[in-house]
């Protein structure tokens, strides 16, 4: 049996911890209430807030991608409709080899980053998870509805790919050679 001064001491400790986190929950409500927080797209996020963004975006996206199982993706074909998949829908806010994000992309807070180094942060069931759903509050948009799934594959393929070719071996695998560049098929 349990001393009474010590179960005063846990119901202080406890009490305590209590009234600290209501305290904490109110200023962080006022805080935010207050406006303070600078929201613009023309600012970054304080590093804390961007750090605690970016870990929790990771941690979903691999809980949410956990169950996917990702096709093989070395098909050449396939690769080739990804990089013309890519040329229309990602370059533009993500760059590639020799080619810089366009204005809309640099514009976007945060920043999007460039993917030639997806395939090391990324597995191919996170990448194509990402693709088809996007990430809230950050520009990316989810592909799901405007891409089937094979060309959602078919961008993950090609990202595989990306890291490895040169900028003229990117300009290469972006010509339409047969390759209707709305559908990324042949």
């Amino acid at each position: 049996m349990r001393s009474p001064e010590f179960r005063l001491v846990v119901k202080t400790v406890c009490a305590t911890l209590a009234i600290l986190a209501l305290v904490g929950a109110l200023g962080a409500y006022a805080f935010m209430r207050s406006g303070f927080y600078n929201i613009a797209a023309t600012s970054q996020h304080l590093q804390f807030v961007y750090t605690f963004l970016e870990q929790g975006m990771h941690h979903s996206v691999r809980f949410h991608a956990r169950d996917i199982s990702a096709p093989a993706l070395t098909d050449e074909a396939m690769i080739a409709r990804g990089a013309v998949l890519y040329r229309d829908h990602c370059v533009q806010c993500h760059g590639a080899p020799g080619v810089a994000p366009a204005g809309i992309g640099m514009g976007m807070q945060p920043v999007p980053g460039p993917l030639i180094d997806a395939r090391s942060k990324w597995q191919p069931n996170q990448m194509y998870w990402i693709v088809r759903h996007g990430i809230k509050m950050s520009g990316m948009p989810a592909w799901e509805y405007r891409m089937s799934d094979e060309q959602l594959w078919q961008v993950v393929a090609f990202m595989q790919r990306l890291p490895e070719l040169t900028p003229a071996q990117y300009a290469a695998a972006v010509k339409e050679s047969g390759t209707d560049e709305k559908s990324g098929q042949p």
